[in-house]
């Protein structure tokens, strides 16, 4: 009897203990225009957080920007009713952030797709060129017209950045293949226009594209649905975007966003943050390439076996990725 009291006790103060630490721990996630439903970068980092609370159960707050002067009033908001640690979504909040997070010493945050460089900001960028390298390649082998496209969000250089690595994966398969690139615009509001990114697929569809990439967020919806519509094929990024057209899309290049929200919020949570700057590359699985029931019947063996054998040279050296970030130019 005695026994039992005490496993029951025991069981009970692991209980409690749980839920205390759940009370105490408060994150929260700030994202960007798109929302968290835009299919691809933000909803990348809602589904991280999400993995978080079902495995630990501690609930996060979340916030949605509207308007660029909400990303410094969420912040701020956030920090002053003890959530912590706070993670940003995007490169447009780098500001904000910086401002916030100087007026909240104490507070962790994050920032993905920036770096700021505070003691209690942690920062995590990816290697965007290696992942669409990979795609570039894929879409070189599935073009029948030699023509391949590009559909960009906002002209910012991390864009550009996505789309010189998928020129350099498209001729390192085929030199002489032309590639079609277009940007949706200059503001935010590019992230967000997917009857603008369908207009912009269905241009290059017309100049004898039949294989398009978009990195445009919300915006790559309309390119996705396009090629559905126009019987082309077109590429996911930042999340898993095959299954949206079963079999018009060819892969998707994928940013493990919401492996990294999942991975702050855990260090966080353990006594195990760092600051600093955090790079993800294919050697880290920060970035890759889909397969799955949605779209392998139009990856044959020879497109898998390239595809994988790019990567494994990117890994080691022996294929450099330019990095467009790094000298504003693209040499392909």
């Amino acid at each position: 009897m005695k026994t039992t009291t005490i496993l029951g006790a025991v069981a009970l103060a692991a209980v409690m203990t749980t839920g205390a630490m759940a009370e105490t721990f408060k994150p929260a996630v700030v994202y960007d225009f798109g929302g968290r439903n835009d299919r691809s970068f933000n909803e990348a980092a809602y589904k991280g957080a999400l993995q978080f609370e079902e495995r630990t159960g501690v609930k996060f707050r979340d916030f949605e920007i509207q308007n660029p002067s909400q990303r410094e009033q969420a912040l701020r908001n956030f920090a002053r009713r003890g959530l912590d640690p706070i993670i940003t979504i995007g490169f447009a909040q780098a500001a904000a952030l910086e401002k916030v997070a100087k007026e909240f010493p104490d507070t962790h945050f994050a920032i993905v797709d920036a770096v700021v460089d505070l003691p209690n900001v942690r920062s995590i960028v990816f290697k965007e060129g290696e992942g669409s390298f990979l795609v570039g390649l894929l879409a070189a082998m599935a073009t029948e017209s030699n023509t391949i496209g590009f559909v960009g969000g906002m002209d910012i250089p991390l864009i550009r950045k996505f789309a010189c690595g998928y020129k350099q994966g498209a001729k390192y398969a085929k030199p002489d293949i032309e590639v079609i690139e277009n940007m949706t615009g200059t503001t935010g509001a590019a992230w967000t226009d997917p009857l603008k990114g369908g207009e912009l697929a269905r241009s290059q569809f017309a100049r004898g594209a039949d294989v398009v990439f978009h990195a445009a967020g919300l915006t790559g919806t309309g390119v996705l649905q396009a090629a559905a519509d126009e019987g082309k094929l077109g590429i996911g990024v930042d999340s898993n975007q095959n299954h949206l057209h079963p079999g018009s899309v060819l892969t998707s290049m994928i940013k493990g966003v919401d492996v990294a929200v999942d991975k702050t919020l855990t260090d966080a949570q353990e006594g195990k943050w760092t600051s600093g700057v955090e790079v993800l590359g294919l050697a880290e699985n920060g970035v890759s390439w889909s397969y799955d029931e949605y779209n392998k019947p139009l990856i044959n063996e020879d497109m898998k076996s390239a595809v994988e054998q790019a990567k494994m040279d990117i890994i080691s050296g022996k294929v450099e990725v330019h990095d467009y970030m790094v000298d504003s130019t693209c040499p392909f």
